[in-house]
C-alpha cells in the first residue's frame, strides 16, 4: 500500500532521515521503533506532507506523494493520528469528530460514520456534548484516534498513541488497533512502548539516528539481542 525509497529529510541543512526505504503492506500493521530523536515523527510528518523530502520517494498505491499538499493526501486515504493528539480542545467531542471527515461531503455518510466510531469508542457517545479540553489524556487518546476513522481512511498512521495516558486505557489502544485491524484497516504505528508495538506487528523497522538499523516481523524482532538490550533493559 504505502513504500517509503531512499528517503532524506532535512530541517534546514540538517538531515534528519537518512537513506531510508521501507514498505507497508495492505492489511497489516507496520511499526516503527526507535528512541526520541531517531527520526519516528519526522518520517510520519513527511508521509502525510508536513514536510517535503530533500531527496526520495514515497508511494502510496503506486502513486508518488511525497510533492502533494497534505490535504490532498488524507483525501486519497491516508489519515494521521498525531503525537499530542492535535484535538480542537475548545470544540465539543462531537465537533471535533464531524472536522475528522471534512473531506466528505455528504451528510448521510457522515453520520453513519460517527455511529461506527460511537460504537468503537462509546465513551465518546457519553461525552459527545463535552469540550474536548476537559476528558481525560486517554479519553483524549480514543478521541484522536475516532477522529481520524471519520475519513474512513485505508491507512491509519498513529505516532506515539499511549504517551501520557494511564495503563487501563493503554490497553484499550491496543486492543482498538487490533479491532481497526480485523475490519481491514492498514496501520502504520509509531509507538514508545517498544514491547507491545513490536507484538501486534506484521513487520517492523527499528530506526536509529535517522537510519534504518533492524527489520523483520515484530515477534522476531522482540529477540533481537539490539532491541533487548536497547529498548526492553533485558
Amino acid at each position: 500500500m504505502l513504500e517509503v525509497r531512499n528517503l532524506k529529510v532535512c530541517y534546514g541543512s540538517v538531515p534528519a532521515i537518512h537513506d531510508i526505504s521501507l514498505i507497508v503492506r495492505e492489511g497489516q500493521v507496520t511499526s516503527i521503533v526507535g528512541s526520541n530523536g531517531a527520526g519516528k515523527s519526522t518520517l510520519m510528518r513527511t508521509i502525510v506532507g508536513h514536510l517535503h523530502p530533500a531527496e526520495g520517494e514515497i508511494l502510496f498505491r503506486g502513486k508518488a506523494i511525497n510533492r502533494l499538499p497534505a490535504y490532498r493526501i488524507a483525501r486519497m486515504g491516508i489519515s494521521l493520528v498525531p503525537e499530542g493528539r492535535g484535538l480542537f480542545r475548545k470544540h465539543t467531542v462531537r465537533e471535533n469528530l464531524l472536522l475528522g471527515a471534512f473531506s466528505i461531503k455528504n451528510k448521510d455518510t457522515n453520520m453513519r460514520q460517527l455511529d461506527r466510531v460511537y460504537k468503537l469508542f462509546p465513551i465518546l457517545k457519553e461525552r459527545g456534548k463535552q469540550v474536548s479540553g476537559t476528558l481525560s489524556g486517554g479519553e483524549q487518546q480514543m478521541l484522536a484516534i475516532a477522529r481520524s476513522l471519520m475519513a474512513n481512511p485505508s491507512l491509519i498512521m498513529l505516532d506515539e498513541p499511549s504517551l501520557g495516558v494511564m495503563p487501563a486505557y493503554v490497553n484499550l489502544i491496543f486492543e482498538t488497533l487490533n479491532r481497526i485491524r480485523s475490519e481491514g484497516k492498514t496501520i502504520l504505528l509509531v509507538e514508545q512502548n517498544v514491547e507491545r508495538s513490536l507484538k501486534i506487528a506484521d513487520q517492523a523497522y527499528v530506526l536509529q539516528t535517522g537510519r534504518i538499523v533492524m527489520d523483520g516481523h515484530g515477534a522476531d524482532l522482540l529477540n533481537k539481542d539490539l532491541v533487548r538490550q536497547a529498548y526492553l533493559g533485558l
